[in-house]
């Protein structure tokens, strides 16, 4: 995380070089980033660089800070349609709700996903903690909808939290190496076809954990 020295930056400069930061994570992820472009393009000296951070995954680390407080105040102030869905249509508002979020701060997102799935950081001890945090209230989650009877009690907790999971960063990566290759990812995000492809993708998620009416029917 960022020395103090940064923190005592006016608001201005520190955003400066977020921005510097974010465009290199975006163009070359984080293996491949340079610290010389990255002080180039904020106009700092290099040395001020190292009185700032420790290196770029220092930087890295500090972005993610920033786009978890702004994930944080974005949902702030967002509520779902109805205080009757069922688990999986909260699920998918969530996923579409993130979408949004994605959209507000294209850049930013496209720099971190770069990094923690084009990259694999996410599955690494630098996010351990993270990622337990989420597994466990995709746990929750689980548990709540099988004593609803939305999802087949048959199935493993674990097996479908990593279900849920993973089909969250299918789409996350799908979003992001097609997004990529578009001269308008605002657009391209907001297109149909992109639209009916993700709601594929949480298809197959939900009825492969759904519990069906039969099995319903069977157990009363």
């Amino acid at each position: 995380m960022p020395k103090q020295t940064f923190l005592n930056l006016p608001e201005e400069k520190r955003e400066t070089i977020i921005n510097a930061a974010v465009e290199e994570f975006a163009e070359y992820g984080l293996e491949n980033a340079s610290t010389n472009r990255i002080v180039k393009n904020s106009g700092i000296a290099k040395g001020s660089f190292y009185q700032y951070f420790e290196d770029k995954q220092d930087v890295f680390m500090y972005l993610l800070a920033v786009v978890e407080q702004k994930e944080i105040e974005f949902f702030k102030d967002k509520h779902p349609p109805s205080n009757n869905m069922d688990t999986f249509q909260y699920y998918r508002w969530m996923v579409k709700t993130g979408m949004e979020f994605g959209l507000a701060h294209p850049r930013m997102i496209q720099a971190a996903w770069r990094v923690l799935l084009g990259e694999g950081f996410y599955y690494g001890k630098n996010l351990e903690g993270y990622r337990q945090k989420t597994t466990q209230a995709l746990k929750t989650m689980i548990k709540l909808a099988m004593e609803r009877g939305e999802v087949d009690p048959s199935v493993d907790v674990e097996l479908a939290v990593m279900i849920m999971e993973t089909w969250s960063n299918a789409i996350t990566t799908y979003v992001l190496s097609e997004g990529m290759k578009q001269k308008d990812v605002l657009k391209w995000m907001r297109a149909r076809k992109t639209q009916e492809t993700i709601d594929k993708l949480l298809y197959v998620m939900e009825y492969g954990l759904r519990k069906t009416e039969s099995e319903f029917t069977a157990s009363v």
